[in-house]
């Protein structure tokens, strides 16, 4: 008799390809969750593609109260958060485990592109998956609890991979294209969706770091560390963001060069690989999610890692996420303050 196991079915091809892949082990129960911007019908029809049982949850208080509360907040403190980074393991994965307990399956799994193991201590290790579609990244906030009732079955295949399997499988959605924004702003336009919602903050002066004023900025919400683009400045050089000071509703630029440090702090640390820090570790870092690392030494501070990476890296970021890899082992996380 197959074990239950509860997938997180999106309507995308990743997870109808992860469906697939499960079914031959598991007794699985596909889970579609409502944000309240649609989507039902795709995920309804992989399920029934592959004559899956199909459910779906309302997560939409929950992801206010625990995601875009918290995004909204962040931009007026001068902040860039990280929302899916935020909703794994406060949202999505415990809708997933609640169905999970309502029908006593002891499994729950995404299409995310990682890999999970247990380490020689027992302990849950969450491992990167193939390099060209790694979301390790994305995970890494997930505590043992969860992890450790975690699928990801599409950790040994890359992109390219799972549309052939779909095809292959007859899978409806084989040839949709991905989701690349975040799920609760289709249009990507998340300075319109504050300002929709009335949190849009006021606007102020662009100054260097001396001081001088260099213009107007349409408030601070519309930037983040290390931007370029939309500056609407001119001068001796290209203009960088290099800091936010929502105090004073100012936004530092410069010619960029200061945007590259060789110290960082994290608090609110997540420990995976490891049950917690108590010396001078070296590791390689992620600060944003994309296959850059950074070598680097954690220096434990109570509850505060300080990170001491051996080449400066450019623009860590308040509000983002640093993980800490071994190799392809995720170590833990700290949101960057």
């Amino acid at each position: 008799m197959k074990e239950k196991l509860v997938l997180g079915l999106s309507g995308g091809v990743d997870s109808a390809v992860a469906a697939r892949l499960l079914a031959r082990d598991y007794d699985v129960t596909c889970l579609w969750l409502d944000i309240g911007l649609g989507g039902e019908e795709d995920a309804a029809a992989v399920a029934r593609s592959l004559d899956l049982p199909f459910r779906k949850g309302d997560i939409r208080s929950a992801l206010e109260r625990e995601v875009c509360a918290p995004f909204a907040a962040a931009y007026q403190a001068g902040k860039t958060p990280l929302p899916c980074a935020m909703c794994n393991p406060a949202v999505k994965f415990p809708a997933l485990l609640a169905l999970a307990g309502e029908i006593g399956a002891p499994y729950v799994a995404t299409g995310h592109y990682a890999r999970r193991d247990t380490g020689p201590d027992g302990r849950a290790r969450l491992r990167k998956g193939k390099p060209a579609n790694d979301q390790s990244y994305m995970l890494a906030r997930l505590p043992q609890e969860i992890l450790s009732r975690c699928v990801f079955p599409l950790g040994d295949y890359e992109k390219t991979e799972v549309r052939e399997l779909a095809r292959s499988f007859g899978i409806p959605v084989a040839d949709k294209p991905d989701s690349m924004e975040i799920c609760f702003i289709p249009d990507g336009d998340y300075a319109a969706w504050l300002e929709r919602r009335g949190f849009s903050t006021p606007g102020g002066n662009f100054v260097d770091k001396e001081g001088h004023i260099l213009g107007r900025h349409k408030g601070i919400h519309n930037y983040t560390l290390g931007q370029r683009r939309g500056l609407g400045v001119s001068g001796p050089h290209r203009y960088f963001v290099s800091a936010i000071r929502p105090d004073r509703a100012e936004v530092v630029l410069s010619d960029g060069s200061d945007l590259y440090v060789s110290r960082a702090r994290c608090t609110a640390l997540n420990w995976v690989a490891l049950p917690g820090l108590t010396e001078d570790r070296t590791c390689t870092v992620r600060f944003r999610h994309s296959k850059a690392e950074t070598e680097a030494v954690l220096h434990p501070d109570g509850e505060f890692v300080d990170i001491s990476t051996l080449t400066p890296a450019r623009a860590p970021t308040p509000g983002q996420l640093a993980v800490f890899y071994e190799g392809d082992i995720v170590l833990g996380s700290g949101w960057i303050v």
